[in-house]
């Protein structure tokens, strides 16, 4: 059965089916017809890694607990795991939690009655893989070319991320951290953004710091990070914020796919130490789908993950999460049949005091998926109060098309192509205000959104302002840069021909206005299409016909992405109209070199 897979992943059962085949090189893979029922190191923390664990050898029968204590307080509770058979894997103690290993069957309970000790939870109901010990790298896949060139796609459109682009595709000084099944960061449309130094794995509760520990082990983290991010290099497909920096923290174990607590706990305490700006999580914590506090292992799971997600959010870090895609209200509780998913489900009666985690923790943006039309799809989770926002997932055929490892690119449909999404918006907010906050991101997405009314559907209650199928409303990546979706009216002027960029050195491209009256105006638009292989190298200035100056953009000499596509507004009230117009173009390093490809005037 794949009931497990449609929750945890945040993927349809449909795409999972067509994952193996969407991997087109020249044109988007279509998802097989599948009927209705388808979708159904941080040095704050102490972190224990490498030889600083005490963790030994493996042996059969080991399993996983969370020890919690007070913050900065695990020092005794260590020296006591020892002392009871247990091995200390790995501690974060400026957030009070270890992550103990013991073959004991009465570890927890003696742990329990230690001096000290606040909660104490096995984190899964199998045993630790033996690969925890000495984790296996991923594979790092062959890449193909691809010859396929960047398209508008339904889902980009849906939420003006292509018009978005136009005024800024984003800042390189933003990091977005993709919590998944691992990031392929030598595709070629993710490794212009991809960055290794904050790239870890956190498979198993311990970060493991080896190049490539990040990489992919299935499909899935590689889709969602194209989503986000992938570059504007004319190759593949374009992600909502194609000009941020992309850092992967894989924290989905290999064979199983899972993602226990333990890892979304090294996880986020990683994205807080790293100074990721956003994360994104298209996944539900392992092996419960709800986790409920009235059970001593769970309710420690929902404290250890609760203050790793506070700790990350204190460091400035916004937490995005997909809401899930059993098409179930998160809103009224009642059973949850697909937990343990690492031994045997079964069924029990639960209450809204039972969590997905991390979708419903505090601080977290819960996401609902939409359909190509703009409702709800059809197998996405609601729950009026839950659901933050919501964004394109892909219904039925239409599906979302996006990277897959590689080089290649490939459909799903899911609330964990719907978060990402999402993501990138947030990613675009924290570009335009650098000093945003996680709750000023999360606001600027709640007032951003466009409201979104019920459809005939009585499971659907709200309000058109906010509701539980759409919650404020659908994402708007225009919005999040601050743009408008008029545009202008006044004359046109454009000048298509390349013009070459040379390195340490300045060039202008012109254009002749002629048959406007009187003066340009205060708001003169000035469009800029420029390919560039470091954009960091660029200063753009605006050049009258009377030979005044108006400063374009002095990019940061840090600013390693590609190209600038973007919009300018200028105040050339004072300027006559019609005459020859120059964007001049100087850059000011060796090495990278690009060209003009096209620019334009609206008056």
């Amino acid at each position: 059965m794949f009931s497990h897979i449609s929750s945890r992943l945040r993927l349809t059962i449909a795409a999972a089916a067509v994952v193996s085949a969407a991997v087109a090189l020249a044109a988007p893979a279509q998802a097989a017809p599948t009927g209705p029922s388808a979708p159904a190191a941080p040095t704050s923390t102490r972190e224990v890694t490498g030889t600083q664990a005490t963790t030994g050898t493996w042996a059969a029968g080991t399993r996983a607990y969370l020890v919690i204590t007070a913050p900065g307080a695990t020092a005794s509770a260590q020296t006591a795991v020892t002392a009871n058979g247990g091995t200390v894997f790995a501690a974060y103690d400026a957030i009070g939690v270890i992550v103990a290993h013991s073959t004991s069957a009465s570890f927890a309970a003696t742990m329990r009655g230690v001096s000290g000790v606040q909660q104490v939870g096995a984190t899964r109901t199998s045993d630790v893989p033996a690969d925890a010990y000495s984790p296996a790298l991923p594979a790092n896949p062959t890449q193909s070319a691809t010859t396929l060139t960047e398209s508008n796609r339904w889902d980009m459109t849906q939420i003006k991320a292509d018009q978005a682009w136009a005024v800024s595709t984003g800042s390189a000084s933003v990091k977005v951290g993709v919590l998944d099944t691992g990031v392929d960061d030598q595709h070629q449309d993710i490794a212009p953004n991809f960055n290794a130094a904050d790239s870890a794995s956190c498979a198993y509760g311990k970060a493991d710091t080896r190049a490539g520990a990040w990489r992919d082990v299935g499909t899935h983290g590689t889709h969602v990070a194209g989503t986000i991010a992938a570059a504007k290099n004319g190759k593949g497909v374009i992600g909502v914020a194609p000009g941020v920096r992309i850092s992967s923290v894989r924290i989905a174990e290999p064979t199983s796919s899972l993602f226990f607590a333990e890892n979304t706990i090294c996880g986020f305490v990683w994205a807080g130490d790293h100074g990721f700006k956003v994360t994104n999580n298209s996944y539900y914590t392992d092996p419960w789908q709800f986790n409920c506090p009235d059970n001593v292992d769970q309710a420690a799971i929902i404290e250890g993950v609760r203050r790793a997600q506070a700790y990350a959010e204190g460091k400035g870090s916004l937490q995005v999460a997909a809401a899930g895609n059993s098409n179930y209200d998160l809103a009224n509780k009642t059973t949850d049949s697909e937990s343990p998913n690492d031994s045997t489900p079964v069924t029990r009666t639960i209450t809204n005091a039972c969590i997905d985690i991390p979708t419903e923790l505090p601080g977290v943006v819960t996401v609902a998926a939409q359909a190509s039309g703009g409702a709800k799809a059809s197998y996405s989770n609601f729950g009026n109060g839950v659901i933050d926002v919501a964004a394109p997932g892909g219904d039925g055929a239409t599906q979302v098309y996006s990277t897959l490892p590689g080089g290649k690119y490939g459909n799903m449909s899911g609330t964990s192509m719907a978060s990402p999404h999402v993501t990138g918006v947030a990613a675009l907010i924290a570009s335009a205000n650098p000093t945003y906050t996680p709750a000023d991101i999360r606001a600027a997405l709640a007032t951003q959104a466009n409201d979104k009314a019920c459809p005939s559907d009585t499971r659907c209650q709200g309000t058109t302002a906010k509701n539980g199928f759409f919650g404020e409303g659908a994402v708007d990546a225009l919005k999040a840069v601050g743009g408008s979706t008029t545009p202008p009216t006044g004359p046109y002027f454009e000048n298509l021909n390349d013009v070459t960029i040379v390195d340490n050195a300045t060039v202008e491209s012109s254009i002749a206005v002629t048959g406007v009256t009187g003066n340009a105006p205060a708001t003169l638009k000035v469009g800029v299409d420029i390919k560039h292989t470091y954009r960091g190298d660029l200063v753009l200035t605006l050049v009258a016909p009377d030979g005044t100056v108006y400063p374009l953009e002095d990019f940061a000499n840090s600013d390693s992405a590609d190209d600038v596509l973007k919009t300018y507004t200028v105040n050339a009230s004072s300027e006559v109209a019609n005459g020859t117009w120059k964007l001049r173009v100087q850059d000011i390093a060796s090495q990278d070199t690009g060209r003009v490809d096209a620019w334009n005037l609206t008056f």
